[in-house]
């Protein structure tokens, strides 16, 4: 298990938790990120990261990326 932002392009990875006051766990929520989801890595620049999911391009930022615990898919 390894944060997002470590995650490397090309790999694809499932959500295993989300870390972060209520505010923003429901915000990434929100975007997606739960717990199961599977996440392909488009690019990743000094922790910024740019994922597919669910058939959607989102850009995260490295403070938030730190927050999404991702294991291999």
């Amino acid at each position: 298990m390894f944060p997002l932002a470590m995650g490397k392009v090309g790999e694809e990875v499932m959500v295993f938790r989300v870390s972060g006051d209520e505010a923003t766990r429901q915000h990434l929520a929100d975007l997606g990120f739960v717990p199961g989801t599977l996440v392909s890595i488009v690019s990743q620049n000094n922790g910024d990261v740019i994922v597919n999911l669910k058939e959607s391009h989102l850009a995260i930022t490295k403070k938030l990326a730190e927050k999404i615990m991702v294991q291999p898919g």
